[in-house]
């Protein structure tokens, strides 16, 4: 099966839903799929490269940022993407396109499909979804929203990421909508490390409002009675705000920010951490989630959206409401203080990410395509 993916955003760009699609390439492409990537440019990346046995190609968007696109990036890759697809389309014959993001990746898919009469299967992880990230998104859908419904209405298919992207999905969209969760590679993984001395924190994503990471900062403020050292791995538009609450608070002997990293390097901060903290306001299922479940570590968080599913309050972490920094300060006061609790929440997350095999992940989206094809 022939299959052209189209995400705005693909590693090393973006964050998010970005990163979860490589991972079901690499699982895809041993089993005689040939894949094939239409994305967006960054600096510093070649037009045209080959990635794990996947054609990677870049088209012209104005993006300066890999953590960081604006709706203008966003229509110049949808504007730039149309002719290098169809022209890849009819030259090379796809079975079919995989969309990532209804917004604004199935404007391009929906597009395209109509101009080469090809099937397109849609990926819908949050921002993608009215109400998903209202901070972010929210004045965006007052005015795109109806025209989005062609979008997921001529879809052969659609996916959401997570049950709760789903149930939202639904609300706005009458059209059937499958689950398949973001997936993980958990081959040769090893076994959760020990708990550090002093305990090791670790946020990885980007520095936006809806990251809650201030609300994180001032809490870490109120725990310096007892031992930790924590990493911040990414950046975004608040790195100053956060450097600033760091100082106030005189956290910089113990806060490292590490800057925006590759993929492989902020999983390795993961594999050397115990626990995964995300204070986030909203989430569909996040990738760094899942890899920290791989990884066994310890998860506190929001409860909210897809995060809430990754969480088993007082088994694997600590679920908190958003914005709630008492129960955020208290949850992690447990991990700290309680070595032995931390690691058996460790091993529980670290078993309990076989629901997220890559294996398991990339075959429902292998039965998916070919019920699409048939």
């Amino acid at each position: 099966m022939r299959i052209l993916v189209l995400n705005f955003e693909y590693p090393p760009v973006g964050g998010g839903g970005g990163p979860a699609a490589p991972g079901v390439f690499r699982a895809l492409t041993p089993r005689g799929h040939e894949l094939r990537v239409l994305t967006s440019s960054a600096p510093g990346l070649p037009q045209v490269e080959i990635v794990d046995g996947v054609s990677v190609r870049r088209v012209m968007s104005g993006r300066r940022s890999l953590y960081r696109a604006t709706l203008p990036i966003m229509s110049a890759y949808l504007i730039n993407g149309f002719l290098p697809g169809r022209r890849w389309i009819r030259e090379w014959k796809p079975d079919l396109l995989h969309a990532h993001f209804a917004v604004p990746t199935g404007v391009l898919a929906r597009s395209l499909a109509r101009s080469t009469r090809t099937p397109y299967v849609l990926t819908a992880h949050l921002g993608d979804i009215p109400g998903g990230v209202p901070e972010k998104t929210g004045r965006w859908f007052r005015w795109i929203h109806p025209w989005t419904r062609a979008i997921w209405r001529d879809a052969a298919a659609v996916v959401a990421v997570s049950h709760y992207s789903r149930n939202l999905s639904l609300r706005h969209y009458d059209v059937p909508i499958e689950v398949i969760p973001n997936g993980v590679d958990l081959a040769g993984r090893p076994r959760p490390s020990p708990v550090g001395a002093p305990p090791r924190l670790v946020f990885v994503g980007r520095f936006q409002p809806q990251k809650n990471l201030l609300t994180l900062v001032d809490v870490l403020g109120r725990l310096r009675d007892v031992a930790w050292r924590c990493t911040l791995v990414g950046d975004g538009p608040l790195r100053l705000a956060v450097e600033d609450r760091i100082r106030l608070h005189g956290l910089s002997d113990r806060v490292t920010l590490t800057g925006w990293l590759s993929p492989e390097a902020a999983r390795s901060h993961l594999s050397n951490s115990d626990v995964l903290v995300m204070p986030s306001l909203s989430e569909g299922l996040p990738v760094v989630g899942i890899q920290a479940l791989a990884a066994g570590l310890a998860m506190v968080g929001s409860r909210v959206g897809g995060l809430a599913e990754l969480i088993e309050d007082g088994v694997n972490g600590r679920s908190c409401p958003p914005e709630d920094g008492a129960c955020l300060e208290a949850a992690l006061r447990v991990c700290l203080t309680r070595p032995d609790q931390l690691a058996a929440m460790k091993e529980r997350s670290w078993r309990s990410a076989v629901r997220y095999d890559l294996d398991t992940v990339s075959q429902s989206y292998e039965a998916l395509f070919q019920r699409v094809v048939t």
